[in-house]
Order: C-alpha cells, then structure tokens, then sequence
C-alpha cells in the first residue's frame, strides 16, 4: 500500500514537471515567433524610410535637417537589429519621432501633400506602423505570459530547473513620447 502512495505522488510530481515544463517551451515559442512577427515590421518600415525621404528630398530639400534626422535615426535602427528589445525600442523610438518630425514639416509643402507617389508612401508607413504596434502588442503579451510563468510558484521550480528566463519587453521610450518640434 505504501509503495502504490509513493507511486502516485511520485507519477504526480512528474506529470506536473511535463505539463508546466511543455507550458513553458510553448510560451517560449510563442515569444520568439511574436518577435520575429516584431522583426519583420519594424524591416518593412526600415525598407520604406529610404523611399520616402528620397520623395521629400525632390519637393523640400531645403528641409535638410529633418531628412538628416531621418536618415540616421534609420541608420541607428538598422545597426540595432542584433540588440535586445530594450537596445532595438530605444532606436525604433528616435525612428518614430524623427519620422513624426518629417510628418509635420511636409504639412507645409501642399504640392508634396497632392504627389500620388508621397500619398502611396505615406499610406503604406502608416500601415506599417500600425502593423508595428500590433506585433508590439503581441510580443508584450506573451513574453508577458512567459516572465509571470517563470516567477510564479510552482512553475518557477521547473523553469529555474530547465533554465527557462524572463524577457525583455518592447517598450516605448522617451523619443517616441515626444511630440515633433519643427521650425521655418
């Protein structure tokens, strides 16, 4: 009798082990697939940027300043690509802002406003942004769902066994809150 109990604890705590070790790996998965959904938005709008520059360029060249902005905020975006979220959010978000800035200072420029080709661009950033912020979103969620996982109690004895970690989330930074200053 007492060799069954040990047994079916012992069948327990293993079951346990499995169920939370195979919840783990799923969240783990489910993060690195959200990234990789980040990764691929935040390329698109990167792929964009150089575009649309080069359409402000031909109608307001003088605008110099903010098209420089532009290009090494996407320079510094580009070159982040291997950082972490915390390292790649801080370089989206001086992308966002100087991208932002661009946005205002073509508000002066109506013949700009009416090029077919700068409305197309300007369609498809906005797309992408959105885009951007809904993989955001997502990858918050589950590294969300994976970090409560590896602290909770019982569930962090698993993931401190099988060396599951926290991750770092995709947040906004300083830039990004900032609204454009631009001046004429």
């Amino acid at each position: 009798m007492t060799l069954i109990v040990i047994l079916a604890l012992v069948a327990v705590v293993v079951l346990f082990v499995v169920v939370v070790y195979n919840q783990l790996v799923a969240l783990r998965v489910r993060t690195q697939n959200s990234w990789s959904d980040v990764d691929v938005q935040l390329k698109r709008r990167h792929d964009l940027v150089p575009n649309l520059v080069e359409t402000v360029k031909g109608y307001a060249g003088h605008e110099r300043e903010t098209l420089d902005s532009v290009t090494r905020a996407r320079t510094a975006a580009v070159a982040a690509q291997d950082a972490g979220p915390a390292a790649r959010a801080v370089a989206e978000g001086q992308l966002s802002a100087a991208l932002r800035g661009l946005t205002v200072a073509v508000e002066a420029y109506p013949e700009l406003q009416a090029s077919g080709g700068f409305r197309d661009l300007q369609a498809q950033l906005g797309q992408i942004e959105e885009a951007v912020q809904s993989a955001r979103r997502y990858y918050n969620a589950t590294v969300r769902e994976l970090n409560v996982k590896v602290q909770q109690f019982p569930s962090n004895l698993v993931a401190g066994t099988f060396g599951f970690e926290e991750r770092e989330f995709f947040e906004v930074d300083a830039a990004e809150r900032e609204t454009p200053k631009v001046s004429f």
